[in-house]
This record gives structure tokens, sequence and C-alpha cells, in this order.
């Protein structure tokens, strides 16, 4: 039985520790040649027809082995497949901040880490402060007797334009008890 001329890409099964090169009794260096001889050699030992061995077991360890010899028979193939080995065995890369579109060169992207205890702290502080000053802010304004919410001058019924400046101050600076007119105005 020959192998298949298109066969299914494979690529090294790490979890169960087999390669292509194992299975043919190989190292990665090895010629077309040297390939070429060693799959006729164990065809021959691990054919359904020609073998000792179970059926089931010869017929695996013989697709496993055409498998292997198609991967690493084509150049192309075998030149992926040496690749992906190597991806397997290289050990994992730390991972790379990738820079924002449109930031510029040389600016370091800053990479997302969870907060220290000292952060929290900070934070916890920062809005402590800001609750404290809304509370001392509106404490004030009510001691004072300061109205703490306005209407608006338009949802007050019968006023037809903006409302008119209060006459207290004016009156406190004139020591009067009317509002100015225009005799008491400078010339």
């Amino acid at each position: 039985m020959a192998p298949s001329p298109n066969p299914a890409p494979s690529f090294p099964d790490s979890a169960r520790g087999s390669c292509h090169y194992a299975e043919l009794k190989l190292s990665r260096s090895a010629t077309s040649q040297e390939l070429r001889q060693s799959f006729r050699q164990l065809s021959k030992l691990y054919h359904p027809d020609t073998t000792q061995l179970p059926t089931q077991q010869a017929e695996s360890a013989f697709a496993r082995l055409q498998l292997a010899y198609a991967t690493l028979s084509d150049p192309a193939r075998r030149r992926a497949y040496d690749q992906q080995l190597d991806l397997v065995a290289a050990p994992p890369l730390a991972p790379v901040a990738v820079p924002e579109p449109g930031a510029p060169p040389g600016r370091r992207v800053s990479v997302r880490r969870a907060l220290s205890g000292g952060e929290w702290l900070a934070l916890l502080l920062l809005g402590v402060a800001l609750v404290l000053s809304l509370v001392l802010g509106i404490g004030v304004a009510w001691a004072r007797g300061l109205a703490l919410v306005t209407p608006p001058s338009w949802s007050i019924a019968g006023v037809d334009g903006p409302p008119e400046p209060p006459l207290g101050p004016v009156l406190a600076q004139t020591g009067k008890d009317e509002p100015p007119t225009n005799a008491d105005a400078p010339l």
C-alpha cells in the first residue's frame, strides 16, 4: 500500500511525545535517501501482510509510518514540520506589550497589573477626602443659611425676565432705607 499523494498535514504530538523522525528511527539531519531506506525497512517490518504483530497494531503502526514518510519526503512539508518542532521545543516567550495605533514611536505602553496595597490605600484616602470636603462644604453653606437648592428662574411663576439683583447690599452702602435715585448719583 503506497502513501497517499497528499495526506493531511501532520504536526508533532507533544501529548504522546511521538515525532515523525522517531517513527522512522532517524535524526532531523537525515537525507532523503536515508529517509527512503528507513521507510522501506520499517514498512517490511510493520506491513500487515508481512508482520507477526496483531492486525490492528500492525495497521496503526504502518499508517503512522506512512504519514511520517509522506510528511518528511516532501521538502515544503518537512520545513513546516521542522518549524513546528522548533516551536514546541522552544521555551515560552514573555508577553510583549503591543503599542496602540497612533502612539508615538518609542513610547512605552503600560501593561495591566494588579494594584498594590499602597495604591489601594491612596485611593481610599482620596475617596475619604472627597466625601469629607463635600460634607464640609454643604455644612458651611447650611450654617450660613444659604439655600442648598435654588430653583431656576424659568420655573418661578410670574417672572417674565431675568431676576432682579437683590437690593440689600446697595441699601447697606448708602445708609438709606430706600433705593438710590438719579438725584443721589454723583455728577
